[in-house]
């Protein structure tokens, strides 16, 4: 990926963040908590993805004990299906290998099949079901895990 750049989130990106959020999500996070993840959860961990100098995506994951929890991501609807969003977690799932972390993991809506084949791209697997797991509509979750340090191929 030419130029692609995954660094932590500013305040000063929570604008971007927002409008990628609002674009992505039937139920779009606040700006208050997208502050207080930032501000208050010592366990929280916030990127970006910059492209050209523009915030395109973001991710947020809860780091604890060697295991990471991704709680949202999301790439700008403009640079969807150019491979920004197996660019960002590759990255953040190197970052974290170097930081000594051993497994991630991440909730995916049952209807989301482009997330799912993404995902499993990525070395992830299904370890089970939440149902009812999304507040908008009751939709369940399927929970997906990967195991870190492994080659996968992204493409």
């Amino acid at each position: 990926m030419n130029n692609g750049i995954v660094r932590p989130m500013l305040y000063s990106d929570l604008e971007a963040v927002l409008e990628i959020e609002r674009a992505s999500f039937s139920s779009p996070w606040s700006l208050e908590s997208f502050k207080a993840e930032l501000k208050d959860n010592e366990y929280a961990r916030y990127l970006c993805l910059e492209l050209n100098d523009q915030v395109i995506g973001y991710m947020g994951l809860w780091f604890i004990l060697d295991e990471g929890h991704i709680t949202n991501i999301a790439i700008s609807p403009n640079y969807r299906g150019q491979h920004w969003g197996g660019f960002l977690i590759r990255s953040v799932m190197d970052m974290m290998t170097e930081q000594g972390m051993e497994r991630m993991t991440l909730e995916v809506r049952v209807s989301n099949n482009s997330a799912q084949s993404l995902y499993k791209r990525l070395g992830f697997v299904t370890a089970g079901v939440r149902k009812g797991y999304y507040a908008d509509n009751q939709e369940d979750a399927i929970i997906m895990w990967a195991e870190l340090g492994t080659e996968v191929n992204v493409t």
